[in-house]
């Protein structure tokens, strides 16, 4: 998100897709043993809570456009940074 909110040219989306949690809570067994995994490798990893990324985006001047349900509990999140 850094780095986005950066360099990302305006009109152009962000797109983010995988597993979130929703208020805190994992939407899926699998999806928590996916997170059980990425952090027992590296405990800043893990899979994040929408909510938060949204937050981080927004705080780097992205607009967040829509969030879309994908097949097997994943999320398409997608940003855009709004022309200046």
């Amino acid at each position: 998100m850094r780095g986005a909110g950066t360099v990302l040219c305006p009109g152009r989306p962000l797109v983010l897709y995988g597993p979130f949690r929703i208020g805190g809570k994992h939407v899926s067994e699998s999806n928590a043993r996916f997170d059980a995994q990425l952090r027992a490798q590296d405990p800043c990893w893990g899979v994040r809570d929408i909510e938060g990324v949204i937050a981080a985006a927004t705080a780097r001047g992205l607009r967040h456009v829509e969030t879309i349900d994908m097949p097997a509990n994943n999320r398409s999140v997608i940003f855009v940074k709004d022309e200046t």
